[in-house]
């Protein structure tokens, strides 16, 4: 298999620039602190933190316990503001504007083409494949991808909740690699389907990049905590471009919190909770006659095909039920995205559905 650089794929500008290092990137936060600008009292506010201070741009503690939980080496490791900042960064790094190519499989994520069009990036579409089993990846993916400097995936995809099966997953990286292209791997969801991880090939393929989040199983979507995996080299390039101060201090702690052991079994709970959940309001959509097709997918979130996407959003808002009409993504027309809730919302949703659906 041949040597991977991705320094060679970095933009010339990029491998050139010399990061900015911050005033607590080079000294820490022990001692005196006259090196930065702050005010050295503390703020007027209930809080045991020391929130005068700027923040750690990457929290020790925080990389520690992300980097034990997703069974990688530190250096592997960035901590982002949400994953969307992880799919800016990568694409500022190794797309030139108005140059480099990028692949996405929509229906998926908006930010993966709306973060490539910013950067001025060619956005080459390669439409997931509906089939009687579901979506799934397009035959032509590899030709289409072929000049592409960053392949976007999501398992399980958003919004139709497929996974990747793991032999055309080696089979496109390992295609890319020889290309000497990259593949990010939109992981937001995998909690709810551990078993599709790529994590795994990481050290097989050094052209994998991996972007997890505390925003869906871990529920810290306030917290905005993100995280991109990938070799130390291309998280190196990341690092280059990054804020001085990303993550804020509170959302530190909070996302500490939500790692430990107790939170996690706690979190264990839950997630079985939202399958049998979900289990149940499946079984409801199927007896509905609006409902002409349902796509259960492997995430926290059902997809169901309605003869008027637009009606239902409607009456379910003006019931208060608040859902997402997918039909502007190509592919959707009259579809809808339905989250799963806790029991007694999702008891409000099903007593919504029968009493104006219902046979």
């Amino acid at each position: 298999m041949s040597t991977f650089d991705p320094l060679a794929l970095a933009r010339p500008e990029i491998r050139a620039l010399k990061p900015y290092a911050s005033a607590r990137a080079l000294a820490g936060a022990s001692g005196i602190l006259l090196n930065a600008n702050e005010n050295p009292y503390a703020p007027q506010v209930e809080s045991e933190l020391s929130l005068n201070r700027y923040p750690d741009p990457q929290p020790a503690r925080l990389k520690q316990r992300l980097a034990a939980r997703y069974g990688v080496n530190e250096n592997q490791l960035l901590i982002t503001r949400g994953s969307d900042e992880g799919i800016d960064l990568l694409l500022r790094v190794f797309c030139r504007p108005n140059q480099d190519q990028v692949l996405i499989c929509p229906p998926c994520f908006g930010m993966y083409g709306l973060s490539a069009r910013i950067q001025g990036a060619v956005v080459i579409e390669s439409p997931l494949i509906d089939t009687d089993a579901g979506f799934t990846i397009n035959p032509n993916m590899a030709e289409q991808a072929r000049n592409c400097r960053i392949s976007f995936l999501c398992s399980p995809n958003n919004p139709t909740g497929n996974v990747i099966q793991r032999s055309a997953l080696r089979e496109f990286l390992k295609l890319q690699l020889e290309r000497q292209q990259l593949v990010v791997m939109d992981e937001a969801y995998i909690e709810f389907a551990p078993d599709h991880s790529s994590l795994d090939l990481m050290d097989e393929f050094p052209n994998l990049i991996v972007l997890r989040t505390l925003s869906k199983a871990y529920a810290l979507a306030g917290c905005r905590i993100g995280v991109a995996i990938a070799n130390a080299d291309i998280i190196a390039l990341l690092r280059r471009i990054i804020a001085p101060y990303p993550l804020p201090t509170p959302t530190v702690e909070l996302a500490l919190q939500a790692l430990s052991a107790s939170a996690y079994a706690i979190q264990q709970q839950q997630l079985a909770t939202m399958a049998d959940e979900k289990t149940r309001l499946l079984a409801v959509l199927e007896t509905l006659d609006t409902v002409q097709r349902i796509w259960p997918g492997h995430a926290n979130f059902v997809l169901i095909k309605v003869e008027d996407a637009k009606d239902l959003i409607q009456q379910a808002s003006e019931a208060g039920i608040r859902l997402r009409d997918q039909s502007a993504q190509p592919g959707l027309d009259n579809t809808v995205r339905i989250s799963i809730g806790q029991p007694q919302e999702n008891q409000a949703l099903i007593d919504f559905l029968q009493g104006r659906f219902s046979q």
